[in-house]
């Protein structure tokens, strides 16, 4: 591809002074190599296809996670036009250096600080980093949740799950290989595997086999480090997955959703998903799609 003759403006999807935009695309041959004057963080969300960026063309893939810093040209292509048939989906973060200027007063540790910096100054070349444990995943996912239903607070809690994206960058680079595995890593272990197994028929006793530990420590463990059971936990991972699907899934019955996440019984489901959300699933996904339709899109917005 030759260079990118189309630069996207900031001002075109920052609004209410936030500086920082996310969505959920589907992409498609319609966006022509570009370059922006903001920053973008995007995450492959489902599918394959390629990444163009520069003079150099990248697999894209479920879990892989590129940075993109201002200028650099680059385009998302499905692996096949038929890209309904094989969509290539990613979720899009931008946001702008004076966004990270703002953000630095407010981190305590000096090596995250110095790479907010470090990104803040353009100091940091295009890299691309592998999500192993759903952790950047369900970062994503909050951030797209609460960028498009935004409650009592919205803003300050999107600066929050963008600091906690970008200390989450920063062990991958930094961290993976450096500190031995403890028991707290161990348990860190059990939590992403919950994350990325929820939909299975997950039981104490099978985690604890897993794991190599027995069933009552690591039901102390889980009071210990995320303050619920483990049914609990397990309850609001399930949830919390299924806000996602019915907001970009909004003709899919209730009752498949349900069973996406590991609920048989969509009563159960309903009632679980009342309590921790505070509203059913249907009113969910009526908020969900009345604040998409609102929404400015990059790419095809699904």
């Amino acid at each position: 591809m030759n260079s990118a003759n189309h630069t996207l403006k900031g001002e075109s999807f920052f609004e209410n002074n936030l500086l920082l935009y996310v969505n959920r695309a589907t992409e498609t041959y319609q966006l022509p190599l570009h370059s922006h004057d903001f920053i973008e963080l995007a995450f492959v969300a489902e599918g394959k296809g390629f990444h163009y960026i520069e003079q150099e063309v990248q697999h894209a893939f479920k879990g892989q996670l590129y940075f993109i810093p201002i200028g650099v040209s680059h385009v998302f292509r499905p692996s096949s036009p038929a890209s309904l048939k094989e969509p290539l989906v990613v979720y899009n973060c931008l946001f702008t250096p004076g966004l990270l200027e703002g953000l630095t007063p407010v981190i305590p540790d000096p090596a995250i600080a110095g790479y907010v910096a470090q990104i803040q100054n353009h100091q940091v070349s295009p890299f691309t980093v592998t999500d192993l444990h759903g952790s950047i995943e369900s970062l994503f996912l909050s951030l797209h949740r609460e960028y498009n239903l935004p409650q009592t607070g919205s803003g300050t809690y999107l600066l929050s799950l963008f600091i906690q994206l970008v200390v989450t960058l920063y062990r991958f680079k930094h961290d993976e290989l450096q500190f031995p595995v403890n028991k707290q890593t161990r348990f860190l272990h059990v939590l992403r595997y919950i994350q990325q197994e929820y939909a299975r028929d997950i039981t104490l006793s099978h985690l604890a086999r897993a794991f190599d530990w027995s069933e009552r420590h690591l039901q102390r463990l889980f009071q210990a480090h995320t303050g619920q059971t483990f049914h609990h936990f397990l309850q609001n991972v399930r949830i919390q997955k299924s806000c996602g699907l019915l907001a970009r899934q909004p003709n899919t019955p209730i009752a498949l959703i349900a069973e996406q996440v590991g609920y048989r019984d969509t009563k159960t489901f309903s009632l679980v998903f009342k309590r921790i959300i505070g509203k059913t699933p249907g009113g969910y996904r009526q908020e969900a799609e009345s604040a998409a339709a609102a929404a400015p899109g990059l790419g095809q917005q699904q």
